[in-house]
């Protein structure tokens, strides 16, 4: 049975898929498209072992699903909205100063 999830349960998974660099990657990849596993893996430049691991973990985020084609499995954005809102997510992130990730990171001792 599918239930929704809170609002903070969205934001940490989302949270938790953008902490990678590679599902970063994985998620750019397939706002651009849907791809096959093997595809990704000769695109991204890594085994496919290892993209199998950034996908079950991208799917089970509920950001990626799969969509069965023939004897192939291809992947794709859950939601089309995902995609605007990783290019906002980037586009906002570009307006922060590049030497430190908090504005106030030295008062703070964070960043």
């Amino acid at each position: 049975m599918l239930t929704v999830a809170s609002d903070i349960e969205v934001l940490a998974r989302f949270g938790r898929a953008l902490a990678d660099p590679i599902r970063c990657r994985i998620l750019l990849a397939l706002r651009d498209a849907p791809a096959y596993p093997a595809d990704l893996a000769d695109a991204l430049g890594i085994s496919r072992t290892r993209l199998s691991n950034h996908l079950t973990c991208l799917r089970d985020c509920g950001l990626v699903v799969t969509v069965p084609n023939g004897r192939r499995t291809r992947y794709e954005l859950a939601d089309e909205r995902l995609g605007h809102a990783l290019d906002d997510l980037r586009t906002a992130v570009v307006a922060v100063e590049t030497d430190r990730t908090c504005a106030d990171a030295d008062a703070r001792g964070c960043c």
